[in-house]
């Protein structure tokens, strides 16, 4: 009998060993549970708290204009400045139409534009005075001497589209940030205009538009030390050339600024 009870009791006790054991793990278990838990809500709350400070008009996002960057995260003011006078144009752009030429220098055939892609560069000496008279041998400027200043992206332009010509002592500087520009004769009709600002609008990161009724183009597009012009605008085609140029040249200056970065 007293053998019987021993083994019960022997047996008993394993039970309760095996039963302590699994509620041991089940508890460690519950508690990485919740300490991964607890990491989620944090990180969760954290990416909120980034959204939620930074989504001002100003922003990543959007730029001072209010004009979205939906692949870029982008803050006017750390890469640009927009001086006093410089009318942004908040005109709303035409759709454009699908790209029927993606290649920059058939695209450029076929719509009898220029293609000046080895251009020598003029220099890149900073000067004090924005208004300073720069002699560019080239007409939309490529390169060459231009102002810096103790203000946001050096005094470099801002991205944006603009309905008036900006200083070139800026709009060179920001070539050398990487940027591209489109500029068009202000005596193309307000429906032309709105072709070209559409092009802008589809896809404006490190993209400045803007009038220039000094160069003998109707439309041009600039990068640092290449160009292409075309001296008649003439609609999808030109559109084309403005989209491969940009597509290829786009953020490949000598100082490659991204839209996120000071320069």
């Amino acid at each position: 009998m007293t053998d019987r009870k021993e083994e019960r009791e022997r047996l008993r006790q394993e039970r309760l060993a095996a039963h302590h054991a699994a509620s041991s793990s089940e508890q460690r278990l519950q508690l990485v549970g919740y300490v991964v838990a607890g990491l989620i809500v944090a990180a969760i709350a954290i990416a909120l708290f980034v959204v939620v400070t930074n989504g001002g008009e100003e922003g990543p996002g959007v730029d001072a204009q209010g004009n979205a960057y939906p692949e870029l995260a982008y803050i006017q003011d750390d890469i640009g400045s927009v001086p006093a006078g410089l009318e942004p144009d908040d005109r709303e752009g035409a759709t454009p139409p699908p790209v029927e030429n993606g290649d920059l220098e058939s695209a450029a055939k076929a719509a009898e534009c220029e293609l000046k892609l080895e251009l020598p560069e003029e220099g890149n000496t900073h000067i004090s005075d924005d208004e300073e008279e720069i002699d560019y041998k080239t007409s939309p400027p490529t390169s060459g001497d231009h102002y810096a200043g103790d203000e946001s992206g050096s005094g470099a332009l801002a991205d944006g589209a603009y309905l008036n010509t900006p200083l070139f002592t800026r709009a060179v500087h920001a070539l050398e940030h990487g940027r591209v520009e489109i500029q068009y004769s202000p005596d193309l009709s307000d429906a032309e205009q709105l072709e070209i600002k559409g092009v802008f609008e589809e896809s404006p990161q490190g993209v400045i538009l803007f009038p220039n009724g000094e160069m003998p183009y109707d439309v041009a597009i600039t990068a640092w030390a290449r160009l292409a012009g075309c001296k008649t605008y003439d609609g999808a085609a030109t559109l084309d050339v403005l989209r491969a140029f940009r597509d290829v040249h786009r953020f490949y200056g000598p100082e490659d600024v991204p839209p996120s970065i000071s320069g």
